[in-house]
């Protein structure tokens, strides 16, 4: 019998925001126009997709302590179907360094104030009492997850809470920007199209464009997987209405090469998911 969602109301009942995560770790869409991030969202964004429901449906802004959410139907559903349990660190007032492998571990023995843990499948989490901004990759097998990111439920760990310090803190502020080439102008056609519009206003279309560009910047590996899936996102999302215009590409392609994508690796995954859309 699946005891997740039994799990995730007793969790949420407790005061954890809690999210139902499929086998890859990712976020359920909770609603259809956002399903497999259709919307062009990205789990981990402040403003989580350009969708018709009336709350977030997907990433870190659906995790919920509501008990009524959690155990509605359409959640219910998401529950039997998940994985495993995610939950939102900053909503409950913690902050997760994020440890990937023993080496990692180690560091933080020797640098950190010891603090609640919890084992992965790879590592350890420490958790500490205090939000900050999340950034991934401070420093070798370390990430931050706090505020507007999630994280698996992996039970309670061991040990007590320490206040977030400043060492922590500190690995945020550190952590400098790549230097990337700069991006170069590339043209292609936007696609045409004499579908009806499904858009309520510009606003949908810039929102999508806008977290579609935050998808691609924020990728921290997989860059070539990343763009190839972004641009079939937005263009399934808006590429048969005529909306989508060459400057819209422009900014797609402009993100792309600030990740150190090729002019040409842009070229062809635009052409590759227009190829897979029978566009």
């Amino acid at each position: 019998m699946n005891s997740i969602p039994t799990t995730a109301l007793g969790l949420a009942e407790h005061g954890l925001p809690v999210l139902p995560l499929l086998a890859d770790k990712r976020p359920f869409s909770l609603c259809r126009a956002c399903e497999g991030l259709a919307c062009g969202g990205r789990p981990n964004m402040a403003t989580p997709g350009p969708c018709a429901c009336p709350r977030p449906c997907h990433g870190w802004a659906a995790a919920t302590t509501d008990p009524t959410v959690v155990a509605s139907p359409q959640w219910t559903a998401a529950w039997r179907r998940a994985r495993t349990i995610g939950y939102h660190p900053g909503g409950a007032g913690v902050t997760i360094v994020d440890l990937d492998n023993p080496a990692a571990v180690d560091w933080a023995r020797t640098t950190l104030p010891p603090t609640a843990t919890v084992t992965t499948t790879r590592g350890q989490h420490w958790i500490y009492r205090g939000t900050m901004r999340s950034v991934n990759a401070v420093r070798a097998g370390v990430d931050i997850k706090s505020a507007m990111s999630y994280a698996r439920w992996l039970g309670p760990g061991t040990g007590t809470l320490a206040e977030l310090p400043d060492v922590v803190r500190a690995l945020a502020e550190k952590k400098s920007a790549p230097v990337r080439l700069a991006p170069r102008a590339v043209t292609v056609p936007a696609p045409t199209g004499s579908g009806q519009c499904p858009h309520r206003s510009p606003t949908y279309l810039e929102r999508g464009i806008a977290m579609a560009e935050q998808r691609i910047t924020n990728a921290p590996s997989a860059v070539h997987t990343t763009v190839y899936r972004t641009f079939l996102a937005v263009l399934s999302a808006h590429g048969r209405c005529g909306c989508l215009t060459e400057a819209h590409i422009g900014r797609l392609f402009t993100a792309a090469q600030s990740k150190g994508e090729s002019p040409r690796h842009c070229t062809t995954a635009w052409s590759n998911a227009t190829t897979a859309l029978g566009m």
